[in-house]
């Protein structure tokens, strides 16, 4: 899986945002802390609340917030909003693939790849990896012995 700037942005603004929750944060404050170009954040956060993610409030005192709880938004939702689809396959969605001969059962493979990530970015909250507390079936997958090398 390849995480795109833009979602990788999209989830650290959030992480800034939770970490204040419900207080407001202005773009500039959250591209200082997260050393993140402005124009660039302020796309991002744009497609957030058009998704529902975060809500803006303008004025003096305005910024942005999130939209509900840290608890209740997950890192897949922030990152099919900027990026669509978790997993695709030449722009097609896993299960739409279909191969002849040898390749007959890659669908499958895919399907299970998708359902992967599923399991660890659908269901680790905001506020999960804001405490460093993360559910116990992804913490384990980071103590594996090859999980921190690269291949």
């Amino acid at each position: 899986m390849q995480i795109s700037a833009r979602g990788e942005y999209a989830v650290r603004a959030a992480l800034s945002l939770a970490s204040v929750y419900p207080s407001l944060m202005s773009a500039q404050a959250i591209a200082a802390e997260q050393d993140m170009p402005r124009k660039f954040l302020e796309a991002v956060l744009a497609d957030l609340r058009r998704a529902g993610i975060v809500r803006a409030q303008r004025g003096a005192e305005g910024g942005y917030t999130l939209a509900q709880s840290p608890r209740e938004i997950m890192i897949g939702s922030i990152l099919r909003a900027v990026d669509g689809p978790l997993a695709g396959v030449r722009g097609m969605r896993p299960e739409e693939t279909r191969y002849d001969g040898a390749a007959e059962n890659l669908p499958k493979l895919w399907v299970a790849v998708r359902s992967a990530v599923r399991e660890v970015v659908d269901e680790t909250s905001l506020a999960d990896v804001v405490s460093g507390r993360l559910p116990n079936h992804v913490k384990k997958l980071t103590t594996r012995p090859d999980a921190w090398e690269p291949r």
